[in-house]
Order: structure tokens, then C-alpha cells, then sequence
């Protein structure tokens, strides 16, 4: 029998580094939690099993009609314009003797819960709200070429400047100065006597650890983890997906 609603098909980047998968799965395993029932896949463009066409493939083969494929990003940077979409048309296109529709959600970024799941980390790395005014945040991301990403990004750190934190300073892992040791050198010239790291990464991986480092080298009093699998981010997934299911745009493909 075809499946009540739509099923969600979560599209991660994927990673060579293990870790960087099995965050990804245990997300998806809380989204699981949030809505039981629902038919999930986990797709990976790179690196990992199973491919976008194996999990749309295996949404298929469970009876869904109409699947909403969520980019696990937290930018709309080059992947959710280019790469997920095409990937996605070929995939839903190659089903033999099927229909399956294919809605493509936003991605997760900017959203206040992930505000709040970054809040969340970097109160269990040890910071208190009261030392908010005391403590300079680096907010660390992956980087991208991508303008609009960058645009984002700069938005999220006005809104940290104005959210108490006694200073904020972007710095990117690829793409784009400054990188996250000479963001952390730059507050401790200016003063700042306790700097907090905060990575705005999902999971572990090759440029979270460049992070990680950078903050490690430079001496920085605080180093949050990857927002992961936090109880925000889940909600996010599960908000995305409803906001995909009531949005008036085009279905991606339709594979006849």
C-alpha cells in the first residue's frame, strides 16, 4: 500500500571520516523519534552508502509516491543549488515503471533553532549565560564561496552581537578568511580575555577538525562540539519537511 505522507529522504553531503556518517544517522534517528511512522531514508552524496538513487530507489520499493528531499546544509550554497537538485531529477527519472514525486525542502539555514542548538553546545562546553558579556564567540563554519552562504552567515553574527555575547567574529575553514585561529588571535589582541569557539558544522569531519585545531593552537578557553544530533536540529529536520509539504512550488521531477 502506498504510504499515508510523503516520505522524507535526508540528503547529507557525506565524508570519508566515519564519524561524520554516523552523526547523520543518529539525527535522523531522533527525527525518526519525533515522527513515528514516517518513512525516512538517509542518502549521501559522496563517499558514503547508500547513493541518492539506492535510498530513493528503496522509498520506492516501500510504496511512496511523493517524497520530500531535505539537503542536510546549513547554507544554500553551491550543493543545494547545483548538485542535489540535478542528482535528484536523474535519480527520480531512472525509476523504472514507477511515479515518484520528488519535493526538495530548504535548507536548514539561517533558523533560530539552529541559533539555539549552537547556544546549546556552547553551554555544555561551559559557558554560563551570566558570562555571556565576558566571553568573545568565535562562530567558526565550513566556508564557502557561494555569496549568498556568506550573507547568511554575516546575518547570524549580527544577530550573536546583538544576543548579549560580549564580541563575534566569523571564521571560515575553506573558501574565505580569517580562519578560526586568526579569529581567536584577533579577539585576544583587542582584549578579550575568555574566547569561546563555536563551530556551525553538523558533523565531524575534515574542516570541523581544521576547526577544532585552530581553536586548540590559538589558545582559545572554549571549544564547542558540531551542533550533531541536538534536539533543535531534529526539530529543524521535522519543520523543514512540513514547511516542504505546504509551500506552493513545482514538485522536482516526476519519474514516469
Amino acid at each position: 500500500m502506498p504510504a499515508s505522507r510523503p516520505a522524507l529522504l535526508v540528503v547529507a553531503h557525506g565524508s570519508r571520516d566515519p564519524r561524520h556518517a554516523a552523526t547523520v544517522r543518529e539525527l535522523v534517528a531522533r527525527v525518526e523519534r519525533l515522527r513515528p511512522g514516517l518513512a525516512v531514508e538517509t542518502a549521501f552524496l559522496d563517499f558514503v552508502e547508500p547513493s541518492v538513487p539506492e535510498a530513493l530507489a528503496r522509498l520506492a520499493a516501500t510504496g511512496a509516491r511523493e517524497v520530500v528531499a531535505l539537503p542536510l546544509l546549513l547554507t544554500r550554497a553551491f550543493h543545494a543549488k547545483s548538485d542535489i537538485p540535478a542528482v535528484l531529477d536523474a535519480a527520480s527519472r531512472a525509476l523504472p515503471g514507477r511515479r515518484v514525486r520528488v519535493r526538495l525542502a530548504r535548507v536548514l539555514g539561517p533558523s533560530p533553532l539552529l541559533t539555539a542548538a549552537l547556544e546549546r553546545r556552547l553551554a555544555e562546553a561551559g559557558v554560563r549565560r551570566a558570562e555571556r558579556a565576558s566571553t568573545a564567540v568565535v562562530l567558526a563554519a565550513a566556508g564557502s564561496s557561494d555569496p549568498e552562504a556568506a550573507t547568511v552567515l554575516e546575518g547570524l553574527a549580527r544577530q550573536w552581537r546583538g544576543a548579549g555575547w560580549g564580541a563575534v567574529r566569523l571564521a571560515y575553514a575553506s573558501a574565505r578568511g580569517p580562519r578560526t585561529e586568526e579569529a581567536v588571535r584577533a579577539l585576544r589582541a583587542a582584549g578579550w580575555a575568555r574566547i569561546a569557539v563555536a563551530p556551525y558544522v553538523l558533523a565531524p569531519g575534515f574542516l570541523p577538525d581544521r576547526i577544532a585545531r585552530g581553536a586548540r593552537e590559538s589558545g582559545a578557553d572554549v571549544l564547542a562540539e558540531a551542533l550533531g544530533p541536538a534536539p533543535e536540529v531534529a526539530r529543524l529536520l521535522v519543520r523543514r519537511y512540513e514547511d516542504a509539504l505546504l509551500a506552493p512550488t513545482p514538485r522536482l521531477a516526476a519519474a514516469a
